[in-house]
C-alpha cells in the first residue's frame, strides 16, 4: 500500500451543503430558514419566546443544585508532558515544581485554580511536586522515580451520620442486618390505631 492509495471510508467524509444557490440546489429560496421576517434575519435570538404566554422553561418547577459556579477550574497535564519539558531544559529540577513553573515552562497559559498530574507517559526524574489533586498512577509513577507529591487540595471531610434520607435508611438497614421495613403502600393494611 502506498500513500496515494489511501482512502477514508466510504460515507464518512461528506462535502458541506451550499445554500441558497437556486431553487434546483435542494436547498435554496428560502435556504432552511422559513418565511419572512425575524427567525429569517442573522443575528436573532430568541429563546423560549411564545408569543406572550408563560414560556416552558418559566413553568417548570425549578428543583436540584448545581456545584458549576462554584467548582475549582484546575489545569489538567500528564506526567509524560512534564517529562517532556524536564528533558527540554524548561524545568528546573532542584526546585519544587509547582502550578507556576508549569505555566512558565509553557504547559498551560493560566495556573486557574491549580493543576492536577495525570499518569500518562513514562516518569524518570526524580522530582518533588506541589499540586492541588494527583491521580493515584501520577503518585505512584513519581515515587517510583524517587520523587514526591505534595497535595494542596484540602482533605475531604467524611461525615459521621452519613447525610440524606436514602443513606441514612441504608446504615439503619444494615445495622438491623437486613433491608429494613418500607412504608405501607396505599390501600394495604390498616393504619394503627384504628381499633380494629
Amino acid at each position: 500500500m502506498k500513500l496515494n492509495q489511501i482512502a477514508d471510508n466510504p460515507g464518512a467524509r461528506k462535502r458541506r451543503m451550499r445554500i441558497g444557490r437556486g431553487i434546483g440546489s435542494g436547498m435554496g429560496k428560502t435556504g432552511g430558514r422559513g418565511g419572512k421576517g425575524q427567525t429569517a434575519r442573522s443575528g436573532v435570538s430568541i429563546k423560549g419566546f411564545e408569543g406572550g404566554q408563560m414560556p416552558l422553561h418559566r413553568r417548570l418547577p425549578k428543583r436540584g443544585f448545581r456545584n458549576s459556579p462554584f467548582a475549582v477550574k484546575l489545569n489538567e497535564i500528564s506526567i509524560g508532558k512534564v517529562q517532556a519539558a524536564i528533558d527540554a531544559g524548561r524545568i528546573d529540577t532542584k526546585a519544587p515544581i509547582d502550578v507556576d513553573v508549569m505555566v512558565k515552562a509553557g504547559l498551560m497559559r493560566r495556573a486557574k485554580g491549580g493543576v492536577k498530574l495525570l499518569g500518562g507517559g513514562e516518569f524518570k526524574t526524580r522530582v518533588d511536586f506541589a499540586v492541588y489533586r494527583a491521580s493515584k498512577s501520577a503518585v505512584e509513577a513519581i515515587q517510583k522515580a524517587g520523587g514526591s507529591v505534595k497535595i494542596l487540595a484540602s482533605a475531604r471531610e467524611v461525615d459521621d451520620v452519613p447525610k440524606g434520607k436514602n443513606k441514612r435508611m441504608a446504615l439503619e438497614a444494615a445495622a438491623k442486618g437486613g433491608k429494613g421495613e418500607g412504608k405501607p403502600k396505599a390501600g394495604k393494611g390498616k393504619p394503627a390505631g384504628s381499633g380494629e
